[in-house]
């Protein structure tokens, strides 16, 4: 029997609570570090599928100048432009956040929200993760 609820209920309850945390942010993606879209709770106007391969294309760059560094994995990435910011957060090893904010978003506060967020995110995925790999236990 196929179960109707959401399995990432909470992933999207996380995304959600941090745009109505934090002023200014105008959406949020999970995508993975391939830029393929997982989810996203984003406003109308922002393309969720753009925003999952910029992320992972910061993410490229970001993570190669750490290898080159030597000063390690990828943690976060923040671009300001005139008009706002896209801040890009690892989530585990193998996603990202992405954060969609306007001109007027308090970077410190997200990135103190985000953080946090990105902890649990990193969890609950992984117990999804695990889920879809038992595909016929029926827990």
């Amino acid at each position: 029997m196929q179960s109707t609820i959401d399995p990432y209920m909470a992933v999207r309850a996380e995304l959600a609570a941090l745009r109505h945390q934090v002023p200014g942010v105008q959406g949020c993606v999970i995508a993975g570090v391939d830029g393929l879209l997982i989810l996203h709770d984003t406003l109308p106007g922002a393309e969720p599928h753009d925003i999952a391969a910029l992320a992972a294309g910061a993410h490229g760059i970001s993570r190669t100048c750490g290898a080159a560094l030597r000063q390690g994995g990828f943690h976060e990435c923040t671009i300001r432009n005139q008009h706002g910011y896209l801040a890009i957060y690892a989530v585990g090893d193998l996603a990202l956040m992405a954060v969609l904010g306007d001109e007027g978003l308090n970077i410190a506060r997200l990135h103190l929200e985000a953080r946090q967020a990105t902890a649990r995110l990193a969890e609950l995925m992984q117990i999804q993760i695990a889920r879809e790999a038992h595909p016929f236990d029926q827990r």
